[in-house]
């Protein structure tokens, strides 16, 4: 059972998403209450693949109203990815083509842990972008004329 956390909308805009990957998140204790107040911004968020491991870099998690200074996290800090061996090694391969970048798509809570979905995206630019915002449109349209003709027939 998955409960939506945030969604990065923008990183579906900008990256033509080729695959997508469930990590889980090595966190403190402030940060997953700060997360469970909903303080949490995946907006500019993104991963690389370095030294074996995969990093997490500008999840901003504000800091804890009740903490005090010693427990308290830093809200930039880079965070560790926890993933499977074979798929960091994929990661890893994909990552080294010209183009793709790793921007995180989406947090969520999954038996009590946050996890993090992290796609595997090529970079798109405004002309694509256009297009794919023309696309949208027309599926939108098609949908409504379908919903339209169904409504007539069931009167």
């Amino acid at each position: 059972m998955t409960e939506e956390i945030a969604t990065n909308r923008k990183a579906l805009r900008d990256y033509q998403i080729l695959e997508r990957y469930e990590a889980g998140v090595e966190l403190r204790g402030t940060e997953v209450k700060s997360i469970r107040q909903g303080r949490l911004n995946i907006s500019d968020a993104f991963a690389r693949v370095e030294r074996g491991q995969v990093w997490l870099y500008n999840l901003d998690i504000q800091p804890y109203d009740k903490a005090n200074g010693f427990t308290q996290h830093e809200p930039r800090r880079t965070r560790r990815l926890l993933l499977h061996k074979k798929e960091i090694l994929k990661l890893f391969g994909d990552t080294q083509q010209k183009g793709l970048a790793l921007p995180v798509l989406r947090a969520y809570w999954k038996d009590g842990r946050v996890k993090i979905e992290l796609g595997v995206g090529r970079g798109r630019n405004k002309g694509d972008q256009r297009e794919a915002m023309k696309e949208k449109e027309v599926k939108r349209e098609a949908q409504r004329v379908v919903a339209r003709f169904n409504e007539r027939g069931r009167g």
